[in-house]
């Protein structure tokens, strides 16, 4: 019985937690769901749009266009890339928006591509550094090229020019 309560106890405990709201850093806090400009790193102005505070799936939390997916997704890859390597990869910060990727794999921040062998399908990104040794892609590059949205999965990494 001891154990049951204790047991219970920590569920309910963790169970709380679901409700804390994480404001991330590269997402200035603003009025929900309203648009801003975002600086790529190649210089590149684009829109983005912070997903509502009541966003609980992952269509709620990709804001982002039809457009924007497809511009992602056709964007021929540069002639001048280089190939930066594989890494495994796990959901980002859904709460961020756009298309990025998180990785070791870069010390500066740019432009890439990231590929899926799995779909064969491929994603413009803003490359960013980070110097935990994971590797975390955005949700919308996620979805759209396909990677499994609650597991772990290596992709190979392109750097533009």
């Amino acid at each position: 019985m001891r154990k049951t309560v204790g047991v219970l106890g920590i569920c309910g405990v963790l169970a709380g937690c679901g409700a804390l709201q994480v404001t991330p850093a590269a997402v200035p806090a603003d009025s929900e769901g309203q648009t801003r400009p975002q600086s790529r790193p190649d210089g590149v102005q684009t829109e983005v749009q912070r997903p509502p505070s009541t966003a609980r799936t992952a269509d709620e939390f990709d804001t982002t266009s039809s457009e924007q997916r497809a511009v992602a997704a056709a964007a021929a890859p540069e002639s001048a890339e280089r190939a930066l390597g594989s890494t495994i990869v796990s959901l980002g910060n859904a709460a961020q928006p756009g298309f990025w990727l998180e990785t070791p794999l870069v010390t500066t921040p740019g432009s890439g591509r990231v590929v899926y062998p799995e779909t064969g399908k491929s994603v413009q990104v803003d490359l960013i550094p980070v110097a935990d040794g994971g590797s975390r892609l955005s949700l919308p590059a996620m979805r759209l090229i396909g990677v499994p949205l609650t597991g772990l999965a290596e992709v190979e990494v392109f750097s533009a020019g």
